[in-house]
């Protein structure tokens, strides 16, 4: 059995692929792990709708029973969302096993990305990678986000890494993998929360014509996909200063906790969102749509050709 006979396409998204229509893969991290219930799967269908309503078929993947479902029923979601927390985090390294035993997860970055290639789409969207931990010269936590957008040919949008994250030394690794980044609208690395992280890209894109060329041709040459850096929306950001001082709080209480390395950034996340008092939430949820509204458009275009 080859890896590609585990898909299950859903009737949507077959349908999209036999007329050769934009389609847009969606991670179920968010779902599973990302935010509480019903707030994952409200948000998961929001970001579903948004993508719809800009021009491509949403596919939000995750493995069901065993299988890489690409594209899910709203059952589906709520059944995993009612499982927030209650299922394996899969990076790609675990489908395999989790498969082999009929399990089910939600699937990160770097699982999604594997999975959408051999779904043959383009383009994913998701709302901020995984990186370099803070304190990493230490721990070695590293994400595996970084090394799949070093191998993997999609077009991966995103607002930046998570603030939560090192991003200096993200970029620097990213680097060192040969990932090419290009700025939409924008001359510096988003930081999630924040439109700027202060670090300088060196490519930067304002047109989505322009995008989709750069996109295919990433796909062409390789060799790995082409990340996306899409700043969440000005009125939806959080002042720089301030999460920085939140975010600080939360990692050094995981310190103290002695969080586990696949822990961090849940723990994190939902940490920062309670010193915030809700508004990283809303802030995360804000940025999401955003760039599955930018992955939609470019996934559009890219059908055009």
């Amino acid at each position: 059995m080859s890896a590609a006979d585990l898909i299950d396409f859903s009737q949507e998204v077959a349908d999209a692929r036999a007329h050769n229509r934009p389609i847009v893969a969606l991670e179920s991290t968010i779902i599973t792990h990302g935010m509480p219930y019903p707030r994952n799967v409200e948000t998961a269908r929001m970001v579903e709708d948004a993508a719809l309503s800009s021009g491509a078929v949403p596919a939000t993947i995750a493995v069901v029973e065993g299988r890489f479902r690409v594209g899910l029923s709203h059952d589906e979601i709520e059944n995993l969302g009612r499982l927030s927390g209650g299922v394996v985090k899969a990076s790609r390294r675990d489908l395999a096993l989790v498969a082999a035993r009929r399990g089910s997860a939600g699937t990160t970055v770097a699982a999604t990305m594997y999975i959408a290639e051999l779904a043959g789409i383009e383009v994913f969207a998701t709302g901020g990678i995984g990186g370099v931990h803070r304190g990493a010269e230490e721990t070695f936590d590293i994400s595996a986000d970084l090394v799949e957008l070093s191998r993997t040919r999609v077009a991966v949008v995103c607002a930046g890494a998570k603030s939560i994250l090192d991003i200096e030394k993200t970029l620097e690794f990213l680097e060192t993998q040969g990932v090419a980044i290009v700025g939409y609208r924008c001359d510096e690395f988003p930081a999630f929360y924040a439109r700027s992280s202060s670090f300088k890209l060196e490519h930067r894109c304002d047109g989505l014509r322009d995008l989709a060329r750069m996109i295919r041709l990433q796909r062409e040459i390789g060799p790995g996909g082409l990340l996306i850096a899409n700043p969440i929306p000005e009125d939806q950001a959080l002042e720089e200063a301030m999460i920085e001082e939140r975010i600080s709080e939360a990692v050094a209480e995981a310190k103290e906790r002695g969080v586990g390395k696949k822990e961090a950034t849940p723990f994190l996340l939902k940490r920062v969102v309670e010193l915030t008092g809700g508004l990283s939430l809303e802030a995360n949820i804000a940025l999401i749509k955003s760039n599955a509204v930018l992955a939609a458009q470019a996934a559009l275009e890219l059908s055009r050709d």
